[in-house]
């Protein structure tokens, strides 16, 4: 459903992009250029803003404060990640490559559930799943549905994905959440008691303690991301040492979307930062999936 909505979103941007090219015949070249990128890259814009924003209410404790050209850096690769995920994978590769989970294949080893966030899919993770794959490494990539309902919603879709995992393996499963995907991720560990099933958990972004944007989400999923929400407060007076210290947290001092910084960091937890990278971009850092597979070798 994501896909569709994401496919029609870019036909609106093409035809309309289209459109002011040829009604602006005769117009300045420089001007028709700078308006035809304003229509083709929106979230461009949009993202300018949200720096705007955490500078202004983004506290980067416990990490350094961003230089201006870190911030400039991580809002350009947010912008070119936001082309290659919301324009290609997300709405037309998101079951490019397919899970792997073959009981004949995998017992024994350690297999990997990575579970998406806020208004993604599957899609999100297909450079990892590559990779996986390439390994020999068993994997299930969710789809979290419905894509606006409550955070609650998304915990059997996580149980599925990780039964299927214990099934091809006969071990737990590790798991690796991006954003919201890490909520689930908690939520299905208090609601199905379910620490001896998960070996490890890296959340990369993740607004464990909400995210100042919180406050103008309009979405259940996305009030229950606000900061100090009932909905956290109320699954984190459930946690204890011994789950949070299976977690690894990555946070950004650029993030975009989960800012205050230290918003995406959990007591207990192995926090760890990214300098100069904001919310989607890091997916693909390099240190991230290196834990991933230092944690595979366990």
């Amino acid at each position: 459903m994501l896909a569709l909505a994401q496919r029609v979103l870019l036909v609106v941007v093409a035809v309309a992009a289209l459109a002011w090219w040829l009604l602006s015949a005769g117009w300045p070249l420089p001007l028709r250029v700078v308006v035809l990128l304003a229509i083709a890259l929106p979230h461009a814009g949009f993202m300018a803003l949200e720096f705007l924003l955490q500078s202004r209410w983004g506290d980067p404790a416990p990490a350094p404060h961003p230089t201006a050209a870190q911030r400039l850096r991580a809002w350009w690769g947010e912008v070119w990640n936001g082309v290659l995920v919301f324009g290609y994978r997300q709405p037309f590769a998101s079951n490019a490559v397919p899970d792997e989970a073959d009981v004949a294949r995998h017992q024994g080893r350690r297999g990997v559930v990575l579970v998406h966030g806020f208004v993604c899919n599957r899609g999100l993770w297909n450079p990892w799943l590559r990779r996986l794959s390439a390994q020999g490494t068993p994997f299930v990539a969710v789809n979290l549905e419905p894509v606006l309902g409550s955070i609650n919603d998304y915990v059997p879709i996580v149980d599925a994905a990780v039964a299927r995992i214990e099934q091809a393996t006969g071990r737990p499963a590790l798991i690796v959440a991006h954003s919201m995907g890490g909520l689930a991720t908690r939520a299905w560990l208090h609601q199905r008691e379910a620490d001896a099933r998960c070996a490890g958990v890296i959340t990369i972004g993740t607004p464990h303690h909400g995210t100042w944007l919180g406050r103008f989400a309009f979405s259940r999923n996305g009030q229950q991301m606000r900061r100090s929400s009932r909905w956290l407060a109320t699954m984190a007076a459930t946690e204890h040492a011994a789950r949070l210290a299976k977690f690894v947290c990555f946070f950004g001092h650029c993030d975009n979307i989960v800012f205050p910084a230290g918003t995406a960091t959990l007591e207990d937890a192995d926090n760890r930062h990214l300098a100069a990278v904001a919310h989607v971009a890091m997916v693909g850092r390099p240190e991230v999936f290196a834990e991933l597979q230092r944690q595979l070798a366990i």
